[in-house]
């Protein structure tokens, strides 16, 4: 009767031990990677609908900062950082700031402040993944020259502290 009494309780024991490792992994998955801080803009992309490669936003010297604070605010600067563009060639420049909710795949951005005075008071909605200590985000497609074209830019967290 021991041996009964010895081995159930081992068998309760394994159960409970693999309910919390069930828990608790459960509980790690759901949480999301934070977007706080400042990050570097480390490349870009872009492809069409065929997923050919297209010039690459803000050319091949992208250079740009994001900024996300805990309580909600954002601002993003980018520009294309050659030199000089090729002649005749127009050197992409954007920035806005705005109060942002990011639900750990959507980042949307109420804009208040922006280059372009079109995005004012605009929703800037960006789909997010997280690859290590990258962000990548993705836009929604533009279309170039009547071409959809899909963009991804990729930051560096520099710090996890907002500017």
């Amino acid at each position: 009767m021991t041996n009964d009494k010895e081995a159930s309780r081992r068998r309760a024991l394994q159960i409970a031990a693999g309910a919390t490792a069930v828990v608790a992994t459960a509980g790690t998955a759901l949480a999301a990677p934070s977007a706080v801080g400042t990050w570097r803009l480390a490349s870009t992309s872009a492809v069409d609908a065929n997923g050919n490669k297209k010039d690459v936003p803000y050319g091949p010297r992208g250079m740009g900062l994001v900024s996300l604070t805990a309580d909600g605010r954002m601002m993003a600067v980018l520009v294309d950082g050659r030199k000089s563009p090729p002649e005749g060639a127009k050197r992409e420049y954007s920035s806005y700031c705005g109060n942002y909710t990011f639900d750990g795949s959507t980042l949307t951005t109420i804009v208040d402040a922006s280059s372009d005075p079109a995005r004012m008071g605009t929703a800037q909605v960006r789909k997010v993944r997280f690859e290590g200590d990258r962000m990548i985000l993705m836009p929604p497609p533009t279309e170039a020259n009547g071409v959809k074209v899909t963009r991804e830019l990729t930051w560096e967290r520099v710090s996890s502290a907002s500017l």
